[in-house]
């Protein structure tokens, strides 16, 4: 009786691959203060916080329209308040989810709305802060205006600003970084 016998041959391993080596690449860990992070999220609440207290307390003077550079000013906080909420929730949405805000084109978006609100905020704090210093230093006339308020919504401008320049640094960064 003439029966085949099986033969065993061995079976080569494929090469190492360079993954296999080295581990498989894994994007960097999100740092905090980027899109989608606690810390992005605190940044964008901060900058919403600050920017409606200066907006309030210009609103609440009944001759903050006497200045151009006031009315300015309540129009780009008013612009950077809006622009901080809508990327609040974003990022609120990015946490619950447990999302990570990586895509280029959001990044770019964000780098390039936060570029502009930023930009617009600091503009109109320096000018508010000029305007204030005129009224208060040079022509003397705080006892008929506000000069306190005027101040108060010009330091909360610009602290808006300070919180605002950590989330368009990141955003830039990650964008040159794709």
């Amino acid at each position: 009786m003439n029966v085949s016998r099986p033969a065993v041959h061995p079976v080569e391993a494929p090469p190492m691959t360079e993954a296999a080596v080295h581990g498989p690449r894994v994007r960097m860990k999100d740092i905090q203060g980027m899109p989608g992070t606690k810390g992005g999220l605190f940044l964008r609440l901060s900058q919403f916080i600050f920017s409606i207290i200066s907006v309030s307390v210009m609103a609440t003077t009944n001759d903050f329209r006497s200045a151009t550079a006031f009315c300015y000013l309540v129009l780009a906080v008013g612009l950077q308040s809006l622009w901080s909420l809508s990327l609040a929730f974003v990022d609120m949405y990015a946490l619950l989810v447990k999302r990570s805000l990586r895509n280029y084109l959001a990044i770019r978006l964000f780098t390039i709305g936060d570029g502009i609100t930023s930009t617009l905020t600091f503009a109109a704090a320096s000018a508010s802060a000029g305007i204030t210093v005129l009224i208060d230093n040079d022509l003397d006339k705080c006892s008929v205006n506000h000069c306190t308020k005027f101040e108060t919504a010009t330091a909360m401008a610009f602290i808006s600003w300070f919180a605002m320049s950590p989330s368009f640094l990141l955003n830039l960064w990650s964008l040159a970084s794709h």
